[in-house]
């Protein structure tokens, strides 16, 4: 009998090799919306099969906006998106929030605390719906400017 070392799934080299001969490798996609392909995006050599400016990933559904609050897995981020809901008998509004965890693709650089555009795609993993399309606002950014003024 064989011995099994590790892992019990492999990865298939051949399923690579045969999407980056139906795509050329350094092509990408307009995903419509008015969204533009950031400029990792067009210039990077990288294969990621889930983002959707270069892999086989279509947005459709809801776009929201949200904030990163989680920046530890590989890929991924969690964005906390701040609501209001009504309660009618105290005629008033409480304070409530969702977390979403979501797929950011190697183009983008986001850090914790980034203002970001999600869109809605197919399941990409048990909890995962959500992919980054857009950074509006680098909080890096708006720091450093900060501390020069």
């Amino acid at each position: 009998m064989e011995k099994k070392t590790g892992k019990t799934f492999f990865k298939n080299d051949d399923i690579n090799s045969e999407l980056l001969t139906k795509k050329k490798k350094n092509s990408f996609k307009n995903i419509g919306m008015g969204l533009k392909a950031p400029l990792e995006a067009i210039n990077n050599n990288y294969f990621d099969k889930k983002c959707p400016f270069r892999g086989l990933i279509s947005i459709r559904g809801r776009i929201l906006r949200g904030t990163v609050i989680s920046t530890k897995m590989k890929r991924s981020v969690i964005i906390r998106r701040d609501y209001l809901h009504w309660i009618s008998k105290y005629k008033r509004f409480e304070k409530r929030h969702k977390n979403i965890p979501c797929h950011c693709s190697p183009c983008f650089r986001v850090q914790e605390g980034d203002l970001v555009t999600i869109g809605q795609c197919r399941p990409l993993s048990k909890t995962i719906r959500f992919n980054v399309l857009r950074i509006d606002k680098q909080i890096s950014k708006i720091q450093s400017k900060n501390l020069n003024v």
